[in-house]
């Protein structure tokens, strides 16, 4: 396993700071502060004729309290931080880190900048696996673990729900605009693919489900997503991650030891059979990380494993089956009890 400099390293740390601040710098309108449950969040409340228009900004924490407080600094240098952003971009293609390509990078953006992954949404399979990169100052594996023509976003169902705020312009204008086109579903008035033609890149909508894995509304994203169930575990508590495109596009994805325990959980539960590629390329993945995080984060790691373990006998199952088939893994996990 390669690590990445120490340059890099915090060059990509520097360019996720840079692009947070970006993210707020465009939002007008007033600061105000919404508690819903046991949980507050930020908007930028403005007045648009006789209505109110609230923009989501972030859940509450000091991070986010610290940005709101240096606003007006942040608006002031909008224009020192994008040429920073390309020079820092400069430097992460220089030393090596793994560039997102350009169809990709594309679709990506232009959800930016509709605010998909402002208002929560989260990429999840390969493309998260890729942007791990820069998170844990490792090289990417070359080869079929990190490639992939789709790109997966989840979102909380209840949170999508709750959030007075959506994408602007709508997710399926972004979409034609790209020339996707929307793959027709069973239930036909509902649509949760869509299919670029000439790159073959597939765009899905996911969100968590407890039971039966069902069409569900996402009406902050526009769109409608396919339920799945144990997806709640793998996107609680997000972490920003940056796209190396461009001057860097700012997403989200999973905590990379959430990633690694739910795959080996879908591992498993492929209908396409535990021996299937899809089966072997989510071993492949969870046994990368594991065995990268084992040594640089395993209190991270054994939490997440250990919350897995926890939570039933099916997933504990499912966990079990899929170390099975990679005893290597499953020596890492059982070391880390000790």
């Amino acid at each position: 396993m390669i690590s990445l400099s120490s340059i890099a390293t915090s060059a990509y740390t520097d360019l996720v700071r840079l692009l947070r601040d970006d993210a707020l710098s465009g939002v007008e309108g007033k600061p105000i502060l919404k508690q819903r449950g046991n949980k507050g969040y930020w908007y930028a409340a403005r007045r648009v004729g006789k209505d109110m228009r609230f923009v989501y900004v972030g859940e509450d924490s000091e991070d986010t309290r610290a940005r709101i407080e240096r606003i007006e600094q942040i608006r002031e240098t909008a224009k020192a931080r994008k040429s920073e952003r390309s020079r820092l971009v400069r430097i992460l293609r220089a030393e090596g880190m793994t560039s997102t390509d350009r169809a990709t990078g594309s679709i990506l953006s232009a959800m930016e900048a509709a605010g998909t992954f402002r208002l929560g949404g989260t990429i999840v399979g390969t493309n998260a696996f890729r942007l791990y990169e820069g998170e844990l100052g490792i090289r990417l594996p070359i080869g079929g673990m990190a490639t992939t023509r789709d790109i997966d976003i989840t979102q909380f169902e209840k949170l999508c729900v709750a959030l007075e705020d959506q994408v602007a312009p709508g997710l399926a204008e972004t979409f034609s605009a790209l020339k996707f086109e929307p793959i027709p579903s069973l239930d036909k008035p509902r649509t949760w693919r869509w299919t670029q033609g000439g790159s073959g890149q597939l765009v899905e909508f996911l969100t968590p489900a407890f039971g039966e894995e069902s069409l569900r509304k996402l009406p902050a994203l526009g769109v409608d997503a396919q339920g799945l169930n144990y997806l709640n575990f793998l996107i609680a508590e997000p972490i920003h991650a940056v796209a190396i495109y461009r001057s860097g596009v700012l997403v989200q994805i999973p905590r990379p030891e959430r990633f690694a325990i739910h795959k080996l959980i879908i591992a498993d539960r492929r209908r396409d059979g535990a021996g299937s590629l899809k089966s072997t390329k989510d071993r492949e993945q969870a046994a990368f990380l594991i065995a990268a995080m084992s040594e640089d984060r395993p209190d991270d790691l054994l939490e997440a494993y250990t919350a897995a373990m926890e939570t039933g006998p099916r997933w504990r199952e499912h966990i079990s089956r899929a170390l099975d088939r990679i005893p290597e893994t499953r020596a890492i996990l059982e070391g880390l009890e000790i």
